[in-house]
């Protein structure tokens, strides 16, 4: 029975009537409510009903965002599969330059060997002897080139078949088939006729390409494709009602065909009947089953013919699961094409974010989490961690496009390549992290290897791995004196791709805020993460990395996929001087310091109110002891001996040989015996604190190269709160950070599925 849709937005199937939910340019359909839980005539739109696990707006976000990002990853990917096509059809078309070149040769030799009438001449000519005449020689020894082969003057081989087609279609049909080659398994297998047929077909049957060919045998869900066109396939592993697959088909041109799975064989059946509602039966195919089951297959090279008529993996994998994605991880870089994209939601900020379920967080993640207001950033860096592990495995290694913390849960979008080269970065790029948790909340990042680039004998440059020295911190805070804790090991390589980004942001002008309704947030989210990088070679080789893309032929750019990020997360100003017990200085007034001296500031999109800042620790807390001296003193007796602040307000430079000098005569006539030795002692004392040192510790550390001189050299720091220079001025207004969008918003229950 077909459907109805109503003016009040309901739709009957089989006798039975849904409400429609829209979003984007997909509906789906919810069995409709009784009267007495709201409206009988569905007049309120279940976007503005109470949250339901069915559907959860609070998630349009995700979705969006989804949408935009995979079809910005489709075009680049179609570009470098175009510009492969191309370099491999001008191969091919050399080749068969070359071959009618060397075929002119072997006529012009015909035309010689037919004048030939000297049967010993004939015999020379044709590789034979006496014992051994040209017809036996033809048949017992047959040549394995043509080009070395003779015919026989008798004529005994029958002729080749003729052809409609010049060596350039020869090349051209070269090509359909190369792209469908069975030797590599993320090939587009899909069928194919080429553009060269013998003109007697019943002699000649097409070839067949083993299990990579698909027939056209009038299959609703099979239709002809051009033989050099690339299938683009999505899997949304997990799919609920199917309203990701619905968008992504709907919304993404350069989608072929899309897979939505669900292990509940009652989800599936809401799935067809959301499919069939919006009419794309011919571009999303349901199954029901284990998507760990379906992926495992297709990594192992058991493809499923898809609507498009093509086979393979998947370009495209989503994992948006309630929880945890990390059971199917491993999988889903199994099933994944080269260059693929997986898109991952992880749910359990409580594990991945927190320190209570320490334990669960490294069977899940592979490492341990980071306790402080950095904790969503370092979940970002432990789901990234636990997907590189799992590619690299498979001699596979990742590049972060974007990875957002939002709301409850984290995001991130990540393309696999199959590059072991690529793949041995991995330790360099993999850190532990020392943080002063319970102190002043400084940290250090200690990588596990390095990846140096060097050059050989021929000036080739070729890259050592090394293990790097250890530890970078001691058990104790240089700064406070506080215990330091163990986190990790987690992903210490960059975040974001920022050309990516740049290109989802370029997108945003030309899109509809009816079908995508968050794009003020997708826009203030992306600015943050488009500036969230520190590194040098974001900010000094951007045009560079631009041009270089992943082949040369990519629309996006690229950073070096062997550095990695040098200034993870933020500090937080109030939190800074909440430990000092001062008033806190204005987001401008410390960002205008540390841009005074010389260091870069930016925002972090996991909390309002942060700073990212190249500045390191010791130059951070000589910036706070400036502001308390300057702007905001302390208090006597708020700063208690044996806190964090004590601790970092006892180096300041300006009373620390004051400090010194009290606390040494404290002791000296706390233990002195007697009035004559205590004289002795304070005069050594005062000889010292104002002697000066020949060498400090740190003035040699800094002539080993070991610490920077900025680092050392505080003395000469010359702080200046200029909030002019540290304003960040928003004239676009962007919405940056999202506020509760609604009451008790979340992610809801788990669904319980329909046997």
């Amino acid at each position: 029975m077909g459907a109805v849709t109503e003016a009040s937005e309901v739709a009957t199937y089989d006798g039975k009537q849904y409400d429609t939910v829209k979003e984007g340019l997909a509906t789906i359909l919810s069995p409709r409510k009784s009267s007495s839980t709201g409206d009988s005539k569905g007049k309120t739109p279940i976007k503005d009903s109470p949250q339901t696990v069915f559907y959860n707006p609070i998630q349009q976000f995700n979705r969006d965002l989804s949408v935009l990002a995979i079809r910005i990853f489709g075009d680049d990917l179609t570009s470098i599969r175009k510009a492969k096509r191309e370099q491999k059809s001008h191969d091919l078309k050399t080749r068969a330059a070359a071959s009618k070149k060397r075929k002119r040769g072997e006529d012009c030799c015909n035309d010689q060997l037919a004048e030939v009438t000297d049967p010993k001449q004939l015999e020379t000519l044709n590789g034979t002897s006496d014992q051994h005449p040209a017809t036996e020689t033809s048949q017992s020894h047959p040549t394995t080139e043509a080009s070395h082969s003779v015919p026989s003057i008798e004529g005994s081989l029958p002729p080749p078949a003729k052809k409609t087609c010049s060596p350039l279609q020869n090349a051209e049909t070269s090509l359909s088939l190369a792209d469908t080659d069975q030797s590599n398994p993320d090939s587009n297998l899909e069928a194919t006729t080429g553009t060269c047929i013998p003109q007697t077909s019943s002699d000649h049957p097409s070839i067949p390409l083993g299990s990579g060919t698909s027939s056209i045998d009038g299959n609703s869900n099979t239709h002809a494709r051009d033989p050099l066109s690339h299938s683009f396939r999505v899997l949304d592993a997990l799919s609920a009602t199917g309203l990701r697959a619905l968008r992504y088909a709907k919304e993404i041109p350069c989608v072929t065909s899309v897979t939505a799975n669900d292990l509940s064989p009652s989800a599936t059946d809401s799935i067809k009947l959301n499919v069939r509602h919006n009419e794309l039966s011919g571009k999303i195919l349901a199954i029901t089953g284990n998507a760990l089951v379906h992926m495992y297959k297709i990594g192992a090279g058991a493809y499923e013919v898809m609507p498009d008529g093509s086979r393979g993996r998947y370009d495209v994998i989503d994992l948006d699961p309630y929880g945890t994605a990390a059971p199917f991880l491993d999988a889903a870089v199994q099933a994944l094409a080269d260059n693929g994209l997986l898109c991952v939601t992880c749910t359990d900020s409580g594990v991945f974010a927190s320190v209570g379920y320490l334990e669960k967080t490294y069977a899940q993640y592979g490492g341990l989490p980071l306790k402080g207001p950095q904790s969503h950033e370092a979940g970002l860096r432990l789901i990234l961690h636990a997907i590189a592990t799992s590619a690299a495995r498979y001699g596979m290694a990742i590049e972060p496009l974007l990875s957002l913390s939002i709301d409850f849960y984290a995001r991130v979008f990540v393309r696999v390549r199959r590059s072991a080269s690529e793949a041995k970065f991995l330790a360099g790029k993999t850190m532990l992290v020392y943080s002063c948790d319970q102190g002043c909340g400084a940290w250090n990042t200690q990588f596990l290897a390095t990846n140096k680039p060097t050059k050989n004998k021929n000036g080739d440059e070729f890259y050592k791995y090394a293990q790097a020295q250890a530890p970078t911190a001691s058990p104790y805070c240089e700064h406070c004196g506080f215990k330091t804790h163990l986190s990790g090991p987690m992903w210490g390589g960059h975040l974001h791709n920022p050309f990516f980004v740049q290109r989802i942001l370029d997108e945003l002008p030309s899109l509809s805020k009816e079908i995508y309704e968050t794009l003020p947030r997708i826009e203030g989210m992306l600015s943050i993460a488009l500036e969230e990088s520190l590194s040098d070679s974001v900010h000094e080789e951007g045009t560079k990395c631009l041009e270089e893309s992943p082949t040369g032929q990519g629309k996006i750019g690229r950073l070096d996929p062997s550095q990695p990020d040098k200034y993870p997360f933020f500090i937080i100003p109030s939190l800074l001087a909440k430990v000092l017990h001062c008033v806190a200085p204005s987001d401008a007034a410390l960002r205008g310091a540390l841009i005074n001296l010389q260091y870069r500031v930016r925002r972090s999109h996991t909390k309002a109110g942060t700073i990212r800042t190249n500045a390191p620790w010791t130059v951070i807390w000589e910036v706070m002891r400036e502001w308390v001296r300057q702007k905001a003193p302390v208090k006597v007796g708020a700063i208690k001996p044996g806190t964090a602040g004590w601790g970092i307000m006892r180096k300041n430079r300006s009373r620390a040989s004051i400090t010194d000098l009290k606390e040494q005569l404290h002791v000296i006539m706390e233990t002195a015996e007697d009035l004559e030795t205590a004289k002795v002692q304070i005069e050594a004392a005062l000889f010292k604190s104002g002697r000066p040192l020949e060498k400090s510790v740190e003035d040699s550390a800094v002539e080993r190269g070991l610490i920077d001189k900025t680092e050392s050299d505080r003395k000469h720091l010359e702080v200046v709160f200029d909030e002019k220079i540290g304003k960040d001025v928003d004239s676009k207004k962007l919405l940056r950070y999202q506020l509760n969008p609604r009451p008790n918003w979340g992610p809801m229950t788990r669904a319980k599925g329909g046997a």
